[in-house]
């Protein structure tokens, strides 16, 4: 058995640390030199349980000489990046590293409320040599620390490969006594911590007398559910905090952030190289509304979107309860997860323009920096999700639903579809969460309503809409989706709503035109976008200009009403439908609706095609759409496929109707027996409250 306390620990963890072999062994000739070879282990927490007891009397500032105790028990989350150090199965010590606690009984009532409210995201921290304290109990998500830990022992059982930790009173922190409203009962001893967690070897070396390493290796670990998707997949798993970064207005509008938890499904680890480097997630972030009439969702637009956060340095949690294998730093494992809360991803230094970035293959263009903010000066909503007072405000808006989504593009993702295309995942890469707003005038503030829906986009929430995805160029560029609603508001009045969402289409959008039956009458013809961001040096766009906000010119004719930018060849900043963003058309009718193909013409590359929707009158039937054009740079498997109207694809989303009927709300108007069935996509399962690693806010880039 190997037994040690915290004392010498600095000195142990400063000889050991360090992950290349070649540097391992020669700190270890520096260590080992006239002692016997052996083996170094690296180990982290395979599972394990942990026991808290709690005085709750003391806890809750009640006088009481018997106390009123109670026991806590949790276990350990799965492959818990906790990592120790062995050498011939004694232990030398641990590392910093985190275990992340698993409720396995409700909370008890008398807990305080602070510590009630993070009860399912509890995580036990080993810091740093140089921190005041070894270990302490916190908040995972915020970092709030409740307990110090303080006088615990460790101790090794090599045969079982055990790890226990004992004795460790839990002392009440500064910050933690301040929210109890009795900042004199910091440093109070309130209760104690027990942890056993058995070990499995994430490196082993093998070292000759002078401490050289004769061999090395890498075990897999025990984790039957790691990888289950071949190649990287990363999906946003969980959408944390979602907040006003800073109080004020520019023209009207405010600077809002979202928090975001990545998981990789995939069995290979994930490139997260941070800048200067390209190969790492660019992570924009939208937001959405839906409203209308008396039911609140004849609608639903997007309301503001960011530019993209520059993900940097990854963690190795397991929000997504895959089993991660421990891998983090310049690559996200397989089945790990990586946090960033809203206050970096609404860090302005960390943010930079969309315009450098091929959603499809997450590449960014040859700028020597894609996120140079020399040039200019951030105001309080600079680069952020940008979004209009008057659409947040609960009095404008009563009854208004709010949707935000997060999605990353993978670089790793679209140079592994490339050498494999069977194994392209850059199609599942976006998520949504509902949000409460509360707030008449700025500053607004949100709060979650139910789970993160992943690796679906927002629009899927649109209730009683046919959403269906279409892709125009497979392998070879991304997806977009085609939105449509129709409903009976008074007699003999149809409302019309399309919503046209690119999710990861490099091509972009430039026009969007419906088919007219013969004498049907028009009104009310109407078009909505999302604000665009202004210009600002090295931000991507031709001169810096940032992207047209113009609105879409709208046509019409005796078969036919169109909306359109301008060209590519009229201008490359035209205010065409670019990634993560979705633009609004529609307008009353005085005749009922039937199936039928609108045309969608493409921004960058490729020929107009056919897609499904509803219209008014006695229009075309559904044909089978034109072959599109094939992008510029196709893969040597690349085949251009049409994208099927005639019947949707099978990747239809969980909130499209059983059939595209001729009225999706409950109308009078008959269905025609024509109309095609899409196939709709199961709705995924909600899961638990993840448990992301919190890291520091960088220094911001010079």
């Amino acid at each position: 058995m190997s037994r040690i306390t915290r004392t010498g620990f600095a000195l142990l963890l400063l000889l050991f640390l360090g992950n290349s072999l070649g540097n391992y062994a020669a700190q270890s000739k520096q260590k080992t030199s006239g002692t016997p070879a052996g083996t170094f282990q690296r180990m982290i927490a395979e599972n394990g349980s942990i026991t808290i007891d709690l005085d709750l009397n003391r806890l809750n500032g009640i006088n009481s000489v018997g106390g009123r105790p109670t026991t806590l028990h949790f276990a350990t989350a799965a492959n818990s990046f906790f990592p120790i150090l062995v050498f011939n199965e004694q232990l030398r010590g641990p590392e910093p590293g985190s275990m992340a606690l698993v409720a396995e009984a409700r909370p008890v009532p008398q807990l305080p409320a602070a510590l009630a409210a993070s009860f399912k995201q509890l995580v036990i921290e080993k810091l740093s040599p140089d921190a005041p304290f070894d270990l302490a109990l916190r908040d995972a998500k915020t970092g709030f620390t409740f307990f110090k830990i303080e006088g615990h022992h460790y101790d090794y059982q090599p045969n079982a490969r055990s790890l226990s930790i004992t004795g460790g009173r839990l002392v009440v922190s500064t910050e933690f006594a301040g929210s109890l409203g009795r900042v004199s009962d910091a440093g109070t001893v309130t209760g104690e911590v027990s942890i056993v967690a058995f070990m499995q070897p994430i490196e082993i070396n093998r070292l000759d007398a002078n401490g050289n390493v004769k061999s090395a290796s890498l075990p897999a670990l025990h984790q039957p559910g790691v990888g289950t998707v071949p190649g990287p997949d990363v999906i946003v798993g969980e959408l944390l905090d979602f907040v006003q970064m800073d109080s004020g207005t520019v023209n009207g509008r405010v600077g809002l952030a979202l928090g975001t938890d990545a998981c990789n499904k995939g069995t290979v680890d994930v490139d997260w190289l941070a800048l200067p480097n390209n190969d790492h997630p660019f992570i924009p972030q939208n937001l959405y509304r839906m409203s209308g009439s008396a039911t609140n969702n004849e609608r639903f637009e997007q309301i503001g979107q960011s530019w993209g956060k520059h993900a940097f340095a990854a963690a190795s949690a397991d929000t997504c309860g895959f089993g991660c294998n421990g891998v983090g730093g310049s690559h996200l494992g397989s089945g790990c997860s990586d946090a960033y809360g809203a206050g970096l991803n609404g860090a302005q230094d960390l943010i930079g323009s969309r315009a450098w970035v091929n959603p499809f293959t997450g590449f960014f263009a040859q700028n020597p920096d894609p996120n140079d903010h020399t040039g200019h000066v951030h105001d309080v909503t600079s680069h952020r999700i940008l979004v209009n007072v008057d659409d947040l405000s609960t009095t404008l808006n009563p009854g208004a639903t709010y949707f935000a989504e997060a999605e990353y593009i993978v670089p790793h993702e679209g140079t592994w579809c490339q050498s494999h295309p069977d194994q392209c995942n850059m199609y599942n890469n976006a998520s949504y969460k509902q949000y409460t707003v509360t707030g008449i005038n700025q500053p607004f503030s949100f709060s979650p309503v139910g789970s993160t829906v992943r690796e679906q986009p927002a629009i899927t929430a649109w209730t009683g809409a046919t959403v269906n995805q279409i892709e125009p160029d497979h392998g070879n560029d991304g997806i977009w989706f085609m939105g449509y609603k129709v409903t009976n508001p008074s007699a003999g009045v149809w409302h019309y709503e399309y919503a046209l969402y690119n999710q990861n289409l490099d091509r972009a959008i430039q026009s969007f035109s419906v088919p007219l039956g013969s004498g049907v009458n028009i009104s009310n013809i109407g078009f909505h976008m999302p604000p665009q961001h202004p210009g600002f040096p090295h931000d991507g766009t031709v001169g810096d200009a940032g992207y047209s906000s113009g609105p879409w010119n709208v046509t019409q004719d005796a078969s036919s009403i169109t909306w359109s930018t301008e060209t590519f060849a009229q201008n490359q900043n035209a205010n065409a439908i670019r990634f993560g963003t979705l633009y609004n058309f529609r307008f009353d009718a005085d005749q009922a609706p039937n199936p039928t193909n609108a045309t969608v013409g493409f921004f960058k590359t490729g020929s107009p095609i056919g897609v499904l929707v509803q219209a008014p009158g006695g229009v075309p039937t559904p044909t089978p759409s034109p072959t599109p054009t094939a992008s510029p740079t196709p893969t040597a498997t690349a085949t251009a496929t049409p994208t099927a109207t005639a019947t949707p694809t099978a990747t239809a989303t969980a909130t499209a109707t059983a059939t595209a009927t001729a009225t999706p709300t409950a109308t009078a108007t008959a269905t025609p027996t024509a109309t095609p069935t899409p196939t709709p996509r199961p709705t995924p399962t909600p899961r638990g409250t993840p448990i992301p690693r919190p890291r520091p806010t960088p220094p911001p880039r010079p």
